[in-house]
């Protein structure tokens, strides 16, 4: 008989992991639906911290904070209000409680319709200015065969996927192990690569995890050249350090020998964006197969709607990434960084303060914070909020900028300024991130080069920045707004997404034309 259980009047149904109120599923999953399928099954007993670490963590070594933190999420998800709890209540000093009997819930037997049946849930992936680095961030895990995987290999692809920054670090640790063991497993030695790539974009790590993972994948790629997960899995690596040509062209190989390799695609679309090719961007994302599989799919697709003009089909999946997924980082960075750019500034300040509280810990929230504080005159909070982003990401070459020209840190010379900046452009040039020409022209303003400045922003323009609305929202740019070039670049930049949006119309991408894209996550 398959486990099932009636609480309050919430329906738990262990086989499909799902949790469901009057027939709706909530949003109850992974460790969240692991920590209440424990504490139902205990009944209205009260069950300490170390009981839940080692029941449902175990193997992993966590505090009671990290229970704690997790107890909130699934407290929102069942909307639960603690002051007032319906379903689970704290007991001080000891652990939690149910606050009402559980009941086991027979079954016939008969499963759902397949079309019902429980999915998992889709993270996200940014696709905003302010986030320094590769954010389309963790790939999803290719298939395994049937055959017996090693358990160190199961328990850190299981860590790998949960997507959070203490469960990527249990993932590296437990695929070294493996290599120890097994030096030639060319699963863990991938799982690595992941893990040293998510470590450097999602989690404000360094560019020596880049290195090592780039290092990694390679040597799998000439290893096994028609692997396509060891393509993508170089795409990564080159994606985290900034690569965005050759990154395009690794993951490009991987749909070619793949073309079910979907988060390779997705992968490639996301650096089609950021090259300014948002047509493609739209179209490879919307062939996508299996949306599971591009964890990031959803709020892709958000951020190509979003530079292409369609603002308002944008902000709902923004809005429900936020509300869904509140484990992501880049879920609690792209929907206030959105409000922002439209002007929406209290509403981002509210949204980003609910981010904050969430725990959500990477660079781009507090560069968010710094840039809404200078937008209120607030040059204090400023300043602290730029030097806590360059405590969590002191390689981040942004955030070391507004460190500098929100003034949280002596400005150094205007020579070494200029050499900063042509460092970035030479980058742009040779195919970095176009956001790093942004870069450069904050800090040709510090200089005093206003139009080197501009130039530096057109040289960004040429090489695919087409975020006009940051452009205009910014209090970092306030003083190039008033230069006769400044309007100038902005016109060429709408020019683009005016031929742009034509052509998506005439291949019938258009939300609610189609709906093709109204279909989408």
């Amino acid at each position: 008989m398959d486990e099932r259980y009636r609480l309050d009047d919430l329906l738990i149904d262990v086989r499909r992991q799902r949790v469901e109120r009057a027939g709706v599923a909530l949003d109850v999953r992974g460790l969240s639906f692991r920590l209440l399928h424990y504490l139902v099954r205990q009944g209205q007993r009260v069950v300490g911290f170390d009981e839940l670490i080692a029941q449902v963590w175990a193997p992993a070594l966590v505090n009671e904070e990290t229970v704690t933190q997790r107890v909130r999420l699934l407290r929102q998800s069942l909307d639960d209000d603690p002051r007032q709890p319906r379903y689970l209540r704290s007991v001080r000093g000891q652990g939690y409680q149910l606050c009402v009997p559980v009941q086991a819930v027979e079954t016939t037997g008969l499963g759902m319709p397949a079309s019902r049946r429980w999915r998992r849930g889709l993270g996200i992936a940014l696709a905003g200015a302010l986030a320094a680095g590769a954010v389309v961030a963790w790939r999803s895990w290719p298939s395994r065969p049937p055959s017996p995987v090693p358990p160190l290999l199961q328990r850190a692809d299981h860590y790998a996927g949960i997507g959070q920054r203490d469960n990527n670090e249990r993932a590296i640790v437990l695929y070294r192990q493996r290599l120890q063991e097994a030096p030639d497993d060319p699963d863990a030695t991938l799982g690595l690569s992941r893990a040293y790539s998510a470590r450097a974009c999602q989690y404000d790590g360094s560019a020596d995890d880049a290195m090592q993972a780039q290092r990694l994948a390679a040597r799998m790629v000439s290893a096994r050249p028609q692997w396509a997960a060891a393509h993508a899995a170089l795409g990564y690596a080159l994606d985290c350090r900034g690569e965005m040509a050759q990154a395009l062209a690794a993951y490009e190989q991987a749909v070619r020998r793949d073309p079910g390799a979907d988060a390779a695609r997705g992968s490639a679309a996301y650096l089609q964006e950021r090259q300014g090719r948002l047509v493609e961007a739209l179209d490879a994302n919307l062939q996508v197969r299996d949306p599971a599989k591009v964890r990031f799919l959803p709020i892709q697709i958000a951020g190509n709607l979003d530079l292409l003009g369609y603002a308002a089909a944008a902000e709902a999946r923004y809005r429900d990434s936020f509300r869904l997924y509140p484990d992501s980082v880049f879920s609690n960075l792209a929907w206030p960084r959105f409000l922002f750019v439209h002007g929406r500034r209290d509403e981002a300040q509210a949204a980003l303060d609910e981010a904050l509280r969430r725990g959500a810990g990477h660079a781009g929230l507090h560069l968010l914070q710094a840039e809404l504080a200078l937008a209120r005159g607030e040059a204090g909070p400023a300043r602290e909020a730029s030097l806590q982003a360059l405590r969590l990401r002191p390689q981040g070459s942004l955030a070391q900028t507004i460190a500098w020209v929100s003034g949280a840190q002596p400005l150094p010379a205007p020579a070494e300024l200029r050499s900063r900046a042509g460092g970035l452009l030479e980058g742009v040039a040779r195919g970095t991130d176009p956001l790093d020409g942004l870069d450069a022209a904050l800090l040709l303003m510090a200089a005093g080069e206003p139009e080197a400045a501009l130039a530096a922003l057109e040289r960004a323009r040429v090489a695919g920045y087409r975020d006009a609305a940051y452009l205009r929202a910014s209090p970092l740019l306030a003083p190039l707004r008033a230069r006769p070039g400044f309007d100038a670049l902005l016109e060429r930049i709408e020019a683009d997404l005016a031929a742009q949006r034509a052509r998506v119309r005439a291949r019938g991408l258009l939300p609610g034309e189609t709906g093709a894209v109204k279909a989408m996550p």
